[in-house]
């Protein structure tokens, strides 16, 4: 069976590396960009996504360039504690979580990739245009061997380009929140959908706060500010460097029409944060100390009534881009790559499929099977993330009390706290009884990992 993926992003490398461990072995990732580098800031692989990870083999690989978050507290805009959490293993789960750098773990994903796939697994400089879906029965894709036909221009060392046309079985749209196969799709669609907020993000070097692995969120839903660690606490001790993102509601006249993404002064968002130097965490001195700050809209995109046409199908940002309350973006498309490698499997494993047709009908019965698993949960979490997911608590903080409290369980009950946070676990899949006790998506038919 041919397998072509559309994005090298975390998506479709966790898509090939979970195809791979599922049997498959005829599987090539096309993407746009003639060089992957390590871009980004840090992102949080929750324990969900930790699991997949180790069932692919890659357990400790990932836990050499991460830090497994000790706690997750939320706290107001005067510093004053709302709610907090254990985190990971200290939470009762059988896996941790773990903070890392993006670009860091996308290219460990590839070499992965490399590794297992072959050299000439990931092809770079080819941009996916179209995909086309044939009547498995029909001349054209008989004559082929295939019924998908993905469309992608190739753009030459020298700036010229050509359009290459691949033959498939199976064609994964990974090419995330710009997606080319969800805009085909959708061509009414539009461009993300912008919620006012700016997120700034960097990395800095600062004293150490709480206890040197604890993840935290303050503010409410017009500003705030997360920052967790990136490197564990070590031989320098008194110092971690970490991830933040600064977020503020744009002032009036800003629009989805501004220059994005791109490096700013971080001297105006400092003056934003002034007043938050908590005894424990200096939130200026913070931005201030940033290597780079980058600045970004806060987008998602609308859930989608069909991610599958013919034998092709959406996963990640592709699929159901969503906003980062939560924190569960990469852990969401990591689990649909490690879902859709399952049905897959199990719809060809000890069946003929010898035949084009059947062949076809086992690939559109397997993304069924995927797309019914994976479409109505990532749904309703969008619409979690909307509504600031376990941020929620911050909010609820603000509203009743946003001159500060004495006690937080004066204005919030204890337990409407814990079901803000249990409600947002049980909904991405990760609470933790349920997660220690889901069955594995590795198939049954799977090889075993190869060293």
């Amino acid at each position: 069976m041919k397998i072509v993926i559309a994005g090298a992003g975390i998506g479709g490398l966790a898509a090939a590396l979970s195809l791979h461990r599922a049997g498959f072995r005829d599987i090539t990732i096309y993407e746009r960009v003639r060089e992957l580098k390590p871009l980004g800031v840090g992102i949080n692989l929750l324990p969900h996504a930790v699991r997949e990870l180790t069932e692919l083999g890659l357990a400790d690989e990932v836990a050499a360039i991460g830090v497994p978050p000790s706690r997750l507290s939320y706290y107001n805009r005067f510093g004053q504690p709302i709610w907090s959490e254990p985190r990971g293993l200290d939470a009762g789960y059988r896996w941790p979580q773990l903070s890392v750098h993006r670009g860091e773990f996308q290219l460990l994903l590839a070499r992965e990739v490399e590794r297992r796939l072959g050299s000439d697994a990931i092809r770079l400089g080819c941009r996916l245009v179209s995909v086309e879906h044939l009547d498995p029965a029909s001349p054209e894709a008989r004559a082929a061997g295939h019924a998908e036909f993905a469309r992608f221009v190739r753009e030459g060392a020298g700036g010229g380009a050509e359009e290459v046309e691949v033959a498939a079985d199976v064609v994964i749209g990974a090419d995330g929140i710009h997606s080319a196969m969800r805009a085909q799709a959708c061509p009414d669609e539009g461009g993300p959908v912008w919620n006012g907020l700016i997120l700034w993000r960097g990395t800095a070097t600062v004293p150490t706060y709480l206890d040197g692995r604890t993840m935290i969120m303050a503010g409410d839903g017009e500003q705030k500010f997360v920052s967790y660690p990136l490197v564990a606490p070590g031989a320098d001790a008194g110092a971690t460097r970490l991830n933040f993102i600064a977020e503020r509601r744009a002032p009036e006249g800003v629009d989805e029409t501004a220059d994005w993404n791109h490096a700013v002064d971080p001297g105006p968002i400092e003056q934003l944060f002034a007043d938050w130097s908590f005894d424990w965490l200096d939130v200026p001195a913070v931005i201030a100390a940033a290597d780079e700050i980058l600045e970004y809209p806060m987008v998602d995109r609308n859930a989608l009534p069909q991610w599958t046409f013919g034998g092709s199908t959406l996963i990640g940002d592709a699929a159901h881009a969503m906003y980062p309350n939560g924190s569960n973006g990469a852990s969401q498309a990591i689990i649909d790559g490690r879902t859709l490698a399952f049905h897959l499997a199990n719809e060809t494993a000890g069946r003929d499929v010898s035949t084009d047709v059947a062949r076809a009908n086992a690939v559109r019965t397997a993304l069924e099977a995927y797309e019914a698993d994976r479409r109505p949960a990532t749904a309703r979490l969008l619409e979690m993330t909307r509504q600031l997911g376990p941020e929620k608590v911050m909010q609820l903080a603000y509203d009743r009390a946003p001159q500060g409290f004495a006690h937080v369980n004066d204005v919030i009950p204890a337990d409407e706290l814990q079901e803000v946070a249990d409600g947002y676990k049980r909904a991405a899949g990760f609470h933790p009884s349920a997660l220690n006790e889901r069955a594995s998506l590795t198939p049954e038919s799977a090889p075993e990992v190869e060293d």
